[in-house]
């Protein structure tokens, strides 16, 4: 936005200073074009060398049920504005999707170039009873992607977990595969991403699964605990 009013204020200043000048006004004016275009440049130079955060997830990244700017990779974006960090927050969440989902089209969020990526994945996998091993199998081929993709991004992993409806047994050994993989990764965990949040009525929407604006601050404040340190 900010290149795009500077180029405008650019063509403004082209259009006035290009009728009916003088050779010496218009020498003037040539200068303050060049000026101009110079600041353009250098504008867009500033917007390439600015940084990428993407948050790459299901709806509880997508920010379901909520108005965009409501979600919690939004809210970050706000924080490090007002911290005047030099970061991007994309937001690559997509409703339903699941561990081998996001495998699926990982290569295509991947063409830009990524410093931190934040990995929010499994929640739907055990709603729908997914074989863990399934599950976790596709979380590494992930973080293996990145990886290979470039070396350098940081990598943070949400933790999760769910209700008992499958059993005391695969509810546990869910609630294992985020800190075991960021154990054998070396990668920076939020514990719970939805804590404080889930299973508080006040803080999610009618369907108790999604929070609502409200209970998304508090998973900001969740990510935000982990993520500044990287920053």
């Amino acid at each position: 936005m900010r290149i795009l009013l500077k180029l405008s204020y650019f063509l403004l200043l082209f259009g006035l200073f290009s009728c009916g000048e003088t050779t010496a006004k218009k020498a003037e004016s040539n200068s303050t074009i060049e000026n101009n275009k110079k600041e353009v440049l250098e504008s867009s130079s500033d917007e390439v060398n600015t940084k990428t955060i993407l948050f790459f997830g299901n709806s509880l990244t997508a920010g379901y049920g909520l108005d965009t700017e409501e979600s919690f990779p939004s809210l970050i974006q706000d924080r490090i504005d007002s911290l005047k960090l030099e970061y991007t927050v994309v937001n690559a969440g997509l409703s339903g999707e699941t561990t081998s989902g996001g495998k699926n089209r990982l290569d295509w969020v991947l063409k830009q170039k990524v410093d931190v990526f934040v990995l929010e994945l499994g929640a739907n996998d055990g709603l729908r009873g997914i074989p863990l091993t399934e599950t976790r199998n596709n979380l590494q081929t992930i973080i293996d992607i990145v990886r290979a993709k470039n070396s350098e991004t940081h990598i943070v992993l949400a933790g999760m977990q769910i209700p008992p409806n499958m059993g005391q047994e695969y509810t546990k050994e869910f609630r294992t595969i985020f800190p075991d993989l960021a154990a054998k990764n070396e990668l920076q965990l939020i514990p719970f991403l939805l804590n404080g949040v889930g299973g508080n009525p006040d803080l999610n929407l009618p369907d108790g699964i999604h929070p609502t604006a409200e209970g998304q601050k508090i998973v900001r404040d969740n990510v935000w605990v982990v993520l500044k340190d990287l920053l």
